[in-house]
């Protein structure tokens, strides 16, 4: 069912100094009874999987009679092959719900944040945003800023949380809602909650997981919190990991490396930056692999073929390339990638 919010008016008077927000819907201010003001909630996130947060959002603002006031999200840019100018998905969800949109390319000039204060948020709601807050964004509103970070902070702060747990092969992640400091996901934590991993997840399927778990945090989290029944834990420093951005270098294959790890690599950096090798000057990209058991002889970077399986030797073990996509050709089965370039089965990847 889609909620229907109204647009943000075009200005209203500073609410600071009425009863706070998670006081009763009536309260008694200098011998009156007064109906205190519903919450108003700023969003801010960018990619499909925060859409789900979004939704989360408005369906927990519904429920207690508080507003979802505006949007913020990444600005429109081209994508794909004809470089069509395309919209976030956050923004496309938030205009579906008549929430106000806002694009700003820094939060850190005066102009937009005084575009921020005329929201006259109570609480901002982040997943996925992709630029960091300055002081009047999360000390501004009432109740702060609550971040679904899709990790068990403080392991895999930072940029590239989901990416991070599958390169590092845990047997576990998770979700953790946590009030907005001006340190990087260093912020006290509400809530948490693991999940197992099986050791075969890539990261866009991973991240939409999480997010959508977090979504349901969500829901039942900021009622409390608001009302002031949650206090917030500092996080321990022991265990604090980072998952900085990744970069186009990074998915370049060092066939020195062990097997398991380029395989988590493949999994990971998924679908970006991709995982790839140089072979005849061009860029081969894999797509999907596994670690093949045996074949201790094959040298780093060796190509051996079986049948129609492609075997790579790697530092410790070898890689049986499952899946490829050679530079301007569409993604191929190992199969038919060898009967187009037989000459591949000599081939030599260079570390």
């Amino acid at each position: 069912m889609t909620i229907s919010l109204a647009k943000l008016p075009a200005s209203l008077p500073s609410r600071r100094g009425l009863i706070p927000a998670w006081q009763p819907a009536t309260a008694c201010l200098a011998g009156r009874i007064t109906r205190m003001e519903p919450v108003r909630i700023v969003f801010m996130g960018s990619p499909q999987p925060a859409v789900a947060v979004l939704n989360a959002a408005v369906e927990v603002a519904a429920a207690n009679g508080w507003l979802v006031v505006g949007a913020y999200t990444s600005p429109d840019k081209p994508e794909g092959r004809g470089r069509r100018i395309a919209s976030s998905p956050v923004r496309r969800r938030a205009e579906e719900l008549g929430i106000p949109v806002l694009t700003p390319r820094r939060l850190t000039v005066e102009e937009e944040q005084e575009r921020f204060r005329a929201l006259h948020a109570d609480l901002v709601v982040l997943a996925a945003y992709g630029l960091l807050l300055p002081a009047p964004f999360l000390f501004g509103p009432a109740h702060g800023a609550v971040n679904v970070h899709p990790s068990l902070l403080p392991r895999h702060r930072g940029a590239a949380p989901v990416a991070a747990a599958i390169l590092e092969g845990d047997l576990e992640t998770g979700v953790t809602l946590m009030a907005m400091n001006e340190g990087l996901d260093t912020g006290p934590i509400l809530t948490w909650r693991s999940v197992p991993l099986a050791g075969d997840e890539r990261t866009p399927a991973l991240t939409e997981r999480l997010f959508t778990l977090g979504g349901e945090m969500l829901t039942e989290m900021l009622p409390p919190y608001v009302a002031g029944e949650t206090v917030p834990v500092p996080q321990p420093d022991e265990g604090a990991t980072y998952a900085p951005r990744m970069t186009k270098a990074d998915g370049l294959i060092d066939w020195r490396e062990p097997a398991a790890l380029i395989e988590r690599k493949v999994r990971a950096y998924d679908p970006w930056p991709g995982t790839a090798a140089i072979w005849e000057g061009k860029r081969l990209s894999i797509t999907e692999a596994r670690v093949h058991a045996g074949e201790e002889h094959l040298a780093p970077g060796q190509v051996a073929t079986y049948g129609d399986a492609i075997v790579v030797g790697t530092g410790k073990g070898a890689l049986r390339l499952l899946r490829v996509k050679m530079e301007g050709r569409p993604e191929v089965g190992s199969a038919e990638f060898l009967r187009g370039r037989p000459a591949f089965a000599r081939a030599r990847l260079a570390p």
